[in-house]
């Protein structure tokens, strides 16, 4: 059976995402993936492949985790109560006691919620009520969730502008840039500046050593509000358990989502200190503010408690440290003097390769802007293909296409990490210029579209 004739594939276009799948049909990009087990991918015609996208971040612990699937089993047996609103939930309890004695204090209070942007959507909300101020600052570049909050925090204009206008008093700054920081604070007293440890969907961008902490500083000498996005990064993909830790600061709120679920069960929190959780909720008027039916369901809190359990018991943050550095070294030594690799960089298992002009080949010196253009607009998309065809899925940052990301689980091993460095030397190689990009890429489309945009 063609993948484009699988009933999945056919269902999702007719039901969901049309434009999706004629979009994986442009290339020859389509899949049906129907099993999943550690970092390993099997596609709908039984063809095998390494995981280096793990779910965008979600799946640390490795796909299917067997501990974790028991741990859940045994839940669904003990006929719990899962959706508990008229007293205290026992999972939420047990969870938000396990996140607290792994943070620093104050971070000790925890609003739960199922998805990335409603912990985000949370820590905003809080910062109003805590502070009385209404304007929020943000970075360009930066990513905090699609709903109608999220958007008016979005530092990508593309997923931004359809939907304005969005909330007013939302102001965006250079990322990395405490200057900025510095005037905005002072001319529109925020209350919160929301920003990510680094910049995953905008192009694995790391910020100078020592901003977060400096920022932090600026924002309690000016009442505001400091809210950490580690929906990404938290929870050891950085090489650290949360990446805040390797900044020496604590933020005054702390979002997590993706990789607290263990890929199972969708779960999300930010967290915050119970003076700042007194002002915005404390007293018997204002103690439902802040709800949501799904919040802090037993399922979900017990896949999250399981797999915190786990990342200590196997030693995933340390792993990742030590397989990133792996990684990130290898490919460095793999890709050096490329003439279209600009840079390589990244914090533990997450790993940015960033396409463009080196200013090393004749084409650089003749037609820069060409040669940007293509890296921006296809380069990295057509190098994902090519490394799914030797059986390792990635993707571009996905408002920097010139950027492949690199996120497998923590569960990598050496020798997957070293085939995943070959096979990218080895695409690479092909391509020591933007010319035999284009050719193959208007080549590929041309056989696509003969083939009637096959998924």
């Amino acid at each position: 059976m063609k993948q484009s004739e699988h009933p999945v594939s056919q269902a999702y276009a007719k039901y969901i995402n049309p434009s999706f799948i004629e979009l994986l049909g442009v290339l020859g990009y389509g899949r049906v993936f129907v099993r999943a087990s550690d970092v390993w991918l099997w596609d709908s015609e039984g063809r095998r492949y390494l995981d280096c996208l793990a779910g965008f971040g979600s799946v640390n612990l490795g796909h299917n985790h067997p501990a974790l699937s028991a741990r859940l089993h045994q839940l669904l047996d003990e006929q719990v109560l899962h959706f508990c609103h008229t007293g205290p939930a026992a999972g939420a309890a047990a969870l938000a006691e396990a996140l607290a004695r792994r943070l620093a204090a104050p971070l000790e209070m925890s609003l739960f919620a199922s998805s990335g942007a409603e912990a985000v959507e949370a820590g905003l909300k809080l910062a109003r009520a805590a502070t009385g101020r209404s304007d929020f600052v943000s970075c360009d570049g930066g990513f905090h969730g699609t709903t109608f909050g999220t958007l008016s925090v979005m530092g990508a204009e593309r997923l931004r502008q359809p939907f304005e206008p969005l909330l007013a008093g939302c102001h965006r700054i250079p990322f990395g840039d405490l200057d900025a920081l510095d005037r905005v604070l002072k001319a529109r007293k925020p209350a919160a500046f929301l920003v990510e440890p680094l910049q995953a969907e905008g192009g694995v961008i790391l910020p100078p050593p020592g901003y977060l902490r400096a920022a932090q500083e600026l924002c309690r000498a000016r009442g505001t509000l400091l809210v950490l996005d580690e929906i990404q990064t938290g929870l050891g993909r950085t090489g650290t358990l949360f990446a805040h830790q390797a900044e020496d600061f604590v933020p005054d709120v702390l979002c997590l989502a993706k990789a607290l679920s263990g890929g199972l069960a969708a779960i999300s929190v930010a967290l915050t200190s119970r003076a700042l959780f007194d002002k915005a909720y404390g007293g018997a008027g204002r103690f439902d503010l802040h709800s949501s039916t799904y919040q802090g369901n037993a399922l979900a809190c017990a896949a999250a408690l399981k797999t915190l359990e786990l990342i200590d018991e196997e030693g995933l943050v340390a792993r990742s440290a030590q397989k990133g550095a792996r990684l990130l070294d290898g490919l460095r030594a793999r890709l050096r003097g490329h003439p279209l690799v600009k840079d390589v960089r990244g914090r533990g298992l997450l790993v940015g390769i960033e396409f463009g002009p080196t200013g090393s080949s004749w084409l650089d010196k003749l037609a820069p802007a060409l040669v940007d253009k293509v890296s921006q607009g296809m380069f990295g998309q057509w190098v994902a293909l090519r490394l799914l065809e030797a059986g390792i899925l990635a993707q571009p940052a996905s408002s920097r296409w010139n950027v492949l990301r690199l996120e497998p689980p923590l569960t990598i091993a050496d020798a997957q990490i070293d085939a995943v460095v070959e096979a990218l030397g080895a695409i690479l190689d092909e391509y020591r210029s933007i010319a035999p990009v284009v050719a193959d890429v208007t080549r590929r489309a041309g056989a696509q579209w003969r083939g009637g945009w096959q998924f």
